[in-house]
C-alpha cells in the first residue's frame, strides 16, 4: 500500500489534501480521483465553482506527481429521457 494525496486545484482556489489515502496502486488512485470528482460535479452542480477548470494533482508521499486529473476528462454526456 502507498498513501496518496489528492490536491484539488481549481482557477479560484486550491484546496489540499492532508491525510491522503492508502491506496494498492496508481490505478487504484486513479479511479478514486475519478469517481471523487464525479461526486464533486454531481453533488454540488450549483456551487461557484468552475468544475470544468478543476483537476486533481495525485501525489505521492515523497511529495511526487503521480498523475493530474482534469474535471473535464471525466465528464458523462447522459441523453435527455424522453
Amino acid at each position: 500500500m502507498a498513501r496518496y494525496f489528492f490536491h484539488l486545484r481549481c482557477p479560484e482556489s486550491d484546496v489540499l489534501d492532508p491525510s491522503g489515502a492508502d491506496l494498492r496502486d496508481p490505478d487504484q488512485a486513479w479511479e478514486a480521483a475519478r469517481a471523487t470528482a464525479r461526486d464533486l460535479m454531481e453533488a454540488q452542480p450549483d456551487a461557484n465553482v468552475n468544475w470544468l477548470g478543476c483537476h486533481f494533482e495525485v501525489v505521492d508521499e515523497a511529495g511526487e506527481i503521480v498523475f493530474e486529473l482534469p474535471f473535464s476528462e471525466v465528464v458523462e454526456i447522459r441523453p435527455k429521457p424522453n
